[in-house]
């Protein structure tokens, strides 16, 4: 069965799609999919889209028309947890919407019907995409000619990533938003817009899906111009290099 790789940027899909063996492209709810090989493993290749409900609407076509076997996700995010710098790699160990308030109905962050604020990602899954994260961040030099960033050698996360339908582009946000999630026991290490939809799909559905997110920018000030800038020079060729040793483990 296929596996789905769900890309949140253009520039990260098309160097995928220069792989594709049999490329066959497809449309279906308004979407654009490619079907094909990767390491003569059979995939479907599609854009999330912008925010939660459009990456949803993906995930579901993916799941119903598609019949994929699991969904992996590859974007850009901004940090916001302590040590995770511009360059660095998360993969996503499970998430929570921090825009999801039903309060006084639920507590805050709760999904409601889910008795939980957290929604975990496949383990196996994240075992082989930090196999893959690591390797990556690792090779970044040698194979690109990347030089860090922030001084510090790039490295590979693991842990809790938020989601919500805000680009979060200010420190005084940023913080706002970190501060409240660690009160509340959720210790963030990034922010994005679609994983966790994704994630509330594929367990709807009790899909395996994980997901991985070079961070972009710090979720401050500077978001808007580091994002643009790191899209064209960094983030296809992370995306490109993890999905590829990713798929060979599979």
């Amino acid at each position: 069965m296929s596996t789905a790789i769900l890309s949140a940027l253009p520039e990260e899909q098309s160097s995928l799609v220069q792989h594709l063996a049999h490329p066959q492209r497809l449309m279906h709810a308004g979407r654009a999919f490619w079907r094909g090989e990767l390491h003569n493993r059979p995939v479907v290749l599609a854009l999330s889209g912008i925010g939660k409900v459009a990456a949803a609407t993906t995930a579901t076509a993916l799941i119903e028309h598609f019949g994929v076997a699991r969904i992996v996700f590859t974007g850009v995010a901004g940090g916001v947890g302590d040590g995770v710098h511009r360059g660095d790699v998360v993969v996503a160990q499970d998430y929570v919407q921090h825009d999801m308030d039903a309060s006084p109905l639920f507590p805050r962050w709760e999904l409601p019907g889910y008795a939980r604020s957290r929604l975990a990602c496949d383990p196996v899954l994240v075992a082989m995409l930090s196999e893959a994260a690591n390797l990556c961040v690792t090779s970044a030099s040698s194979l690109w000619g990347l030089k860090t960033i922030h001084g510090d050698a790039h490295r590979a996360h693991q842990g809790l990533v938020a989601s919500g339908d805000r680009f979060v582009s200010t420190a005084q946000e940023s913080e706002r938003l970190r501060t409240a999630l660690r009160t509340a026991g959720h210790d963030v290490l990034a922010v994005e817009m679609e994983g966790a939809a994704v994630a509330q799909v594929c367990h709807d559905y009790g899909l395996p899906f994980a997901a991985v997110r070079t961070i972009s920018d710090r979720a401050d000030d500077e978001a808007h111009g580091d994002f643009a800038q790191f899209v064209q020079t960094v983030a296809s060729r992370y995306a490109e290099h993890m999905v590829l040793s990713f798929l060979q483990k599979l």
